[in-house]
Formats: structure tokens, C-alpha cells, sequence
């Protein structure tokens, strides 16, 4: 396969998992990130973005460290469900997500954040 067919492949395919993964966790989530952000939350923002920028960090290594795209996409998509289960499993023990993001505390925002970009470099290492 020429090189550049072989990358257009890899991109598109990264592309849309990382929109699939906006879409699945913006539903698994019990507000609306994109309302609360338009309206000027940053905890909203904040733990949004972490869970994307994690999420990309696992496609870099996916990317990296497969073969071919359907490695990447199982290897990725097995990420994605990781970080959802990541998300349920800390707002759970924390026990308090809904009303911190919705309240706009930036401190609470950052944590789920900063918890989902280090699920991602965690869970972008195991696929190396």
C-alpha cells in the first residue's frame, strides 16, 4: 500500500475514533459539557479536555506501535473503553462529579482532567 494511502487511513481512522469518543463521553457524562462550556465552565472544559487530550495520547501510542489499522483500531478502541470505565469508576469514588462541574469548580474539573490524561499515558505505555 502506498504511503500516504496507508497515513490517510491512520488519520481518518484516528479522527473518527477521537470524535467517537467525544460523542460517548459527552453521553456517558450526566450534564451537558458543550452547553456548560459555551456558558464559560472551565471545569467543564478542563475535564473535558483532559479526557480528549488522554484519549489522544493512547491513539499517539496506538498509532506508534501497531502494524496495520485494524491493530490500531482494536488497540484504540480497547483504550476508549478504558477511559470510559475510568470516568465511571472516579466519579463514582468521588461521588460528587455532576454538581462540582455544573457548580464551575475549576479545581474538580482540573482533577477528572488531570486523572484522564494520566489514564491516557498509562494506558498509551501498556500498548508499547
Amino acid at each position: 500500500m502506498p504511503a500516504v494511502l496507508n497515513y490517510l487511513i491512520h488519520l481518518l481512522l484516528a479522527a473518527l475514533l477521537l470524535a467517537v469518543f467525544f460523542k460517548a463521553y459527552t453521553w456517558m457524562t450526566p450534564y451537558d459539557e458543550v452547553k456548560l462550556i459555551r456558558e464559560g465552565n472551565h471545569a467543564a472544559a478542563l475535564s473535558l479536555g483532559g479526557a480528549l487530550i488522554g484519549f489522544s495520547i493512547t491513539i499517539g501510542s496506538a498509532l506508534m506501535h501497531t502494524l496495520d489499522y485494524q491493530q490500531f483500531f482494536a488497540w484504540a478502541f480497547g483504550a476508549m473503553v478504558i477511559q470510559g470505565l475510568a470516568y465511571a469508576i472516579t466519579t463514582r469514588v468521588l461521588n460528587m462529579a455532576k454538581d462540582q462541574i455544573e457548580a464551575n469548580n475549576g479545581a474538580f474539573g482540573g482533577l477528572l482532567g488531570a486523572i484522564s490524561i494520566s489514564i491516557g499515558v498509562i494506558n498509551g505505555a501498556c500498548i508499547s
